[in-house]
């Protein structure tokens, strides 16, 4: 490679309530380097992260950080990359990013799990060359991330699509398993609703229709609410749940049905084919994710 640019590193962490994948990457989103550690307390599991990546031998000159929530997102926050209030015990407070940061030392960006995901969405998979998408992951909760002119959308937060109320069907009785609203959206389809509806994980009842029927009709129900108040160009769909086949061909099919004909743009009246979408990136979303937002860090878009 004499005389070739040398692509820019980065380290990458995506920090989940049961394990946190640290890795290095690059621009073109390939991973030169991964590790897999089991989320402990905060202390043993952000050293051990620090340790893989000095360890690694790749020079990082940005940080990424997609993290479990809730999370201060505010830049100009003193608590900037700190979690707040979290189930996850033992980590409220906890400086996620400064501490990372820190260990590194180099500059580092964060964003929560989902938005991350929808970024590298937008980078490398499904939502490639949008201005706006919707990014949907539905696993034992549901979270999602928008996309607004290739950035991450923030509020006074982060969105909060699990939380959105959902039209009960007629004959469902199940109370929804959300410990705040009930029967939303997450408390309703989650990958935990739906083990508490039926009686079995979602994984041990794919041949059972009557469930997908139920969950599709209910996920496409956020599909009309996001395309009615963020009109995006695509909505994908990520998660363990979605790994049930013809799951995405079923919600496409409810949200013909629920957007009933009305739509602001032609283009969806015309099929919902290129629309709703599942994940390019599977499993590795989150983590190429972090890699998109070191990459940002480090000056590298």
């Amino acid at each position: 490679m004499s005389g070739a640019e040398i692509p820019t590193l980065v380290a990458a962490v995506e920090a989940g309530g049961t394990k946190v994948r640290a890795a290095i990457g690059d621009a073109s989103g390939a991973l030169r380097a991964e590790a897999t550690i089991p989320t402990a307390r905060p202390g043993e599991t952000l050293t051990a992260v620090i340790e893989f990546l000095r360890g690694a031998g790749l020079p990082a000159a940005g940080l990424g950080v997609a993290a479990f929530g809730p999370i201060d997102l505010d830049p100009h926050s003193p608590g900037y990359g700190r979690l707040l209030a979290t189930p996850k015990e033992g980590w409220t407070g906890t400086d996620v990013l400064g501490i990372l940061r820190n260990g590194l030392g180099i500059p580092a960006a964060v964003d929560t799990d989902v938005g991350a995901a929808a970024l590298a969405e937008w980078r490398w998979g499904a939502c490639r060359g949008l201005d706006a998408a919707v990014y949907i992951t539905v696993g034992t909760g549901i979270g999602g991330g928008i996309i607004l002119g290739g950035e991450v959308h923030h509020g006074a937060g982060h969105p909060e699509v699990g939380h959105i109320p959902v039209e009960r069907r007629s004959g469902d009785d199940f109370p929804g398993c959300c410990p705040f609203h009930g029967a939303c959206l997450e408390g309703m389809a989650s990958g935990a609703a739906v083990g508490q509806r039926w009686g079995r994980p979602a994984g041990e009842l794919a041949g059972r229709e009557e469930v997908w029927d139920l969950e599709a009709d209910y996920l496409a129900q956020a599909v009309r609410a996001v395309t009615y108040v963020v009109a995006p160009q695509r909505v994908v769909f990520g998660g363990g749940v979605l790994r049930r086949e013809g799951l995405i061909g079923l919600i496409r099919e409810r949200t013909g049905e629920q957007l009933g004909g009305y739509a602001a743009s032609p283009d969806l009246l015309g099929g919902l084919s290129d629309y709703v979408a599942g994940t390019a990136l599977g499993q590795d979303a989150g983590l190429l994710g972090a890699v998109a937002l070191g990459l940002r860090a480090a000056g590298e878009g």
